[in-house]
């Protein structure tokens, strides 16, 4: 009898050990398939750098003609670091606006803004432009009274950041094409953008002129180019992605006969949209992109900016969950979009301590998923890093498709990034802006090994990435500065 409960004992054992090793397997299989989609291999990415470069072409050809808008800025100047004077600019990107003033006293002068920050009152949001722009140029009189005389004859200048979707037509002029964010002022689409701040700035008697109207990443571009005169393109890395970068005139064909002083011009290319077959795309990317607002569009940034990559994770997760019970009974939660956010799952992927307590107490405080084995939190840790890298390593071979579109990647133009030993490469600076690539070490270090790996050791060092801070709000500044004789 004895011998017999011994046997149903090691039976029951064994076939719990079975069973066990049979679900591991399973989640195993989910993660090895979904390593294999996200695969960036060299070969790969290089795929990716030519198709970026192929889109530039083609979205500077026509218009419509590439997934890349390759928008005209109209910003033919960038800082030189020679400026001087009083400057400011407003910055517009969603719930918060900030004021900001900066001296400038030539020779690349320390920057060190005057910065005051408001929040927008929920009703102006959806509202009428007018009252929007009134409170926004009440703001500015207040801060320029504090600083300088309000009544001075002198026509003090403004550069204006407003991050939304706007068709440029001039340096300082713009129309609004859509709304995003949460504002919806219904008589300002497809009005201009900078002629309505200027009304209410002249209703307000204040004496300033909009002298520049930028997004962001044209900021980042003209801070960066301020601190460094190599610098010719910015990246914005953060909950969105875009980048701009500075392209021969005689290049933007677009618009034959468009002529400009310094014989180039910034161009924005709302890259986010950038899409190619070669981009490793999963069936979890699928899915997000079906369900989100905007199905079919901005499908590069869906794979690398700070809004998608914990939603990618969370969607492992809960595949994982329904295949096997190693992370429990199926949390509710998990069903949930956008619960596990990015700023969370990078501090799962970065948690170094030998528990991964810090693993653990994020699936049970955000995911409701307690008490999960230490090899599960392994492998939550590892879906973050393979999700992470993929993030990286394809912002990295955006990085390397401007190079090459403006000659600057040391292949000479030659399709397939062989490198030619006769081209002397020069100097190359990006600057990157945003809290994915600032904040996220991981992320970053991914970036950084990619670009290497791509463009090969002798030519990545001459390519320098360069971090800048609040390019949206004293970039504008600085082209109000470097577009004052306009």
């Amino acid at each position: 009898g004895v011998a017999v409960a011994a046997c149903t004992v090691a039976a029951l054992v064994v076939g719990r050990r079975v069973r066990s090793r049979r679900k591991w397997k399973r989640v195993v299989g989910v993660l090895k398939e979904m390593e294999e989609s996200c695969e960036t291999t060299v070969g790969r990415l290089k795929q990716v750098v030519d198709a970026m470069a192929v889109e530039m072409h083609a979205g500077l050809a026509s218009e419509g003609g590439s997934k890349l808008k390759m928008l005209l800025t109209f910003v033919d100047n960038l800082p030189s670091g020679s400026e001087k004077g009083i400057f400011y600019a407003l910055d517009l990107g969603g719930t918060n606006f900030r004021v900001l003033r900066v001296e400038l006293g030539g020779q690349r002068s320390d920057l060190d803004p005057d910065v005051e920050q408001q929040p927008i009152p929920e009703q102006l949001m959806t509202g009428r432009s007018e009252d929007l722009f009134d409170f926004i140029a009440s703001s500015l009189y207040q801060f320029v009274e504090k600083n300088d005389s309000v009544q001075s004859p002198i026509t003090k200048l403004l550069g204006f950041t407003f991050s939304f979707p706007v068709k440029q037509t001039s340096v300082s002029s713009g129309v609004l094409i859509k709304w995003t964010k949460g504002f919806a002022i219904r008589d300002m689409v497809e009005k201009e953008v900078a002629g309505a701040l200027q009304q209410a700035l002249t209703r307000k008697g204040l004496n300033m002129r909009v002298s520049v109207l930028v997004n962001d990443t044209v900021g980042t571009l003209a801070l960066g180019h301020y601190h460094d005169a190599d610098t010719v393109a910015a990246v914005i890395i953060g909950t969105g992605t875009n980048a701009c970068y500075w392209e021969r005139t005689d290049a933007i064909i677009k618009c034959q006969g468009l002529l400009t002083t310094s014989g180039g011009m910034v161009v924005n290319m709302e890259w986010g949209n950038f899409w190619s077959s070669h981009l490793p795309r999963t069936s979890y990317d699928i899915e997000l992109d079906a369900e989100s607002p905007n199905p079919n569009d901005q499908g590069f940034e869906k794979m690398i900016s700070g809004m998608y990559l914990g939603d990618i994770v969370r969607r492992v997760i809960l595949r994982m969950s329904e295949e096997s019970d190693v992370f429990g009974p199926v949390s509710s939660r998990l069903y949930l979009p956008f619960t596990l956010r990015t700023p969370l799952m990078a501090a799962m992927h970065e948690d170094d301590s030998p528990e991964l307590t810090q693993v653990a107490r994020i699936l049970k405080d955000v995911l409701d998923i307690p008490d999960i084995p230490l090899k599960a939190r392994k492998l939550v840790v590892k879906i973050c890093d393979v999700v992470t890298r993929r993030a990286a390593r394809l912002a990295a071979a955006g990085i390397v498709g401007i190079l090459k579109k403006i000659g600057r990647d040391g292949s000479g133009g030659i399709t397939g990034g062989r490198s030619r030993s006769d081209i002397k490469m020069r100097r190359t600076a990006v600057a990157v802006e945003g809290s994915l690539y600032t904040q996220y070490t991981m992320f970053r270090e991914y970036l950084h090994e990619a670009l290497n790996e791509i463009l090969g050791e002798d030519i990545a060092r001459h390519v320098v990435v360069i971090v800048t801070e609040d390019g949206s709000g004293t970039g504008a500044a600085l082209l109000a500065a470097s577009h004052s004789s306009e």
